[in-house]
């Protein structure tokens, strides 16, 4: 029987020497059983203890040997086995905690004197370097003539960077890397990224800086990323819009989208409640849109975009009189609250209402509104702002929306006030 864990061989001898033990485990394979040639015969039970830094290991004798077990936090994968010759005792870590239980079973059972034809016993042999070498969390490549062709990447990855490698597109190997916290593939020639990468359950920070992206698609943001992607880096690619569904991305606290060519920020924008380093300089952005007024932003910067100056005194009439029955329906619908869903209602009308408009007054208004750009000064929105223009300016145009005339009138009568 075997267990992988971490172990630590402390010896009770050493407080009398002046010394203790170092607290931390070293990673190790154990084995319950008996010496090559003696599997049938003689010669006791032993557990066998290897590492890297002795595969042929340490063996000691388990029958009416082991003075005590300490299995308090045996959930935890944690215990220790006192033995009493020689004066050890071996402390277990980091191991499963249901394979613990089992393998501290059979120690018992060992120590008991029980029969060995019923326990489960391992022939003792070294281990081999895979079973006791630390696992690789980091991998780091950086040129095309290291990328691995023949072999597969350790299934233990944490991190792995794979930049200037002229990867055309993601090497499927990557996506069967469950652990995967970071992945980097930055500065290559990616085109269009497989909805899989939404597989990786525990991808934290996505970094694409510097391929051949167009875009970024809406079965990435209805994926898991949706609960782990706290960093995205697509800066310098060809990306001209983001999908409607992007604002699902609600863990995102970082978002880099400098030297693309998107012509509109999303939607929703304001739905990213943890953003908080907000970065869109150098593409063609006209406007913000409405839900920008609704980020906390440390910083942002928006250098760079060719904005439009706003003119309140010249609106986008969309107005609709009287309104559609479809328009009043929707209003109602968002307005009062009501649940809606592709279950209760055509999917093409389910997919207007997630872009339905907000007026000033808090009404909801779909395909009948009136449409203006104002200025707004970006501090209302981040702590830190980057000079939009060369001038010094932190103002921005954003975009309004009223229900009615009669909105946007009172609204007007502001302005001309205030002006």
């Amino acid at each position: 029987m075997r267990l992988q864990c971490e172990v630590e061989v402390v010896s009770r001898l050493l407080p009398t020497c002046g010394l203790r033990g170092r607290g931390r485990g070293t990673r190790a394979l154990l084995s319950l059983g008996r010496p090559p040639g003696r599997a049938r015969g003689g010669g006791g039970v032993y557990l066998m203890v290897c590492t890297a830094r002795d595969r042929v290991g340490a063996r000691y004798k388990v029958q009416e040997n082991i003075e005590r077990f300490f299995t308090r936090f045996v959930e935890e994968g944690k215990a220790t086995v006192r033995l009493r010759e020689p004066a050890v005792d071996v402390c277990l870590s980091k191991a499963n905690a249901s394979n613990l239980k089992n393998f501290l079973s059979a120690v018992r059972l060992a120590h008991q004197g029980t029969d060995t034809g019923a326990l489960p016993l391992s022939t003792l042999v070294p281990a081999k370097n895979s079973e006791v070498e630390k696992p690789k969390t980091k991998m780091i490549i950086t040129s095309r003539r290291d990328y691995p062709l023949t072999k597969n990447f350790p299934y233990s990855l944490e991190h792995l960077q794979a930049s200037y490698c002229k990867l055309a597109r993601i090497d499927m190997r990557v996506l069967c890397l469950k652990k995967l916290r970071k992945l980097d593939l930055s500065h290559n020639h990616i085109k269009q990224l497989p909805a899989t990468i939404g597989d990786l359950i525990c991808l934290q920070e996505l970094n694409l800086h510097d391929n051949h992206l167009e875009s970024f698609s809406g079965a990435l943001c209805n994926s898991t990323l949706q609960k782990s992607l706290q960093f995205l880096d697509l800066s310098q690619n060809k990306i001209k819009a983001l999908p409607i569904q992007f604002c699902q991305l609600r863990e995102l606290v970082n978002l880099k989208l400098d030297d693309n060519e998107l012509i509109r920020l999303p939607f929703k924008i304001g739905q990213l409640g943890h953003l908080r380093f907000l970065s869109a300089a150098r593409n063609k952005l006209p406007f913000l849109p409405s839900d920008f007024r609704k980020l906390c932003l440390e910083n942002l910067d928006l250098f760079g975009n060719p904005f439009e100056q706003p003119n309140p005194l010249v609106p986008n009439i969309q107005l609709k009189i009287p309104l559609t029955l479809l328009e009043c329906a929707a209003r109602a619908t968002i307005n009062y609250r009501i649940p809606y869903g592709c279950h209760l209602l055509p999917s093409h009308l389910c997919e207007d209402l997630e872009v339905a408009k907000t007026c000033q007054c808090g009404s909801a208004c779909l395909s009948s509104f009136i449409q203006i750009t104002v200025t707004m000064n970006l501090h209302h929105v981040a702590h830190t702002v980057v000079l939009v223009d060369n001038m010094g300016g932190t103002e921005a145009p954003i975009i309004c929306y009223f229900c009615s005339l009669d909105c946007y009138s009172q609204f007007l009568d502001r302005y001309l006030q205030s002006n």
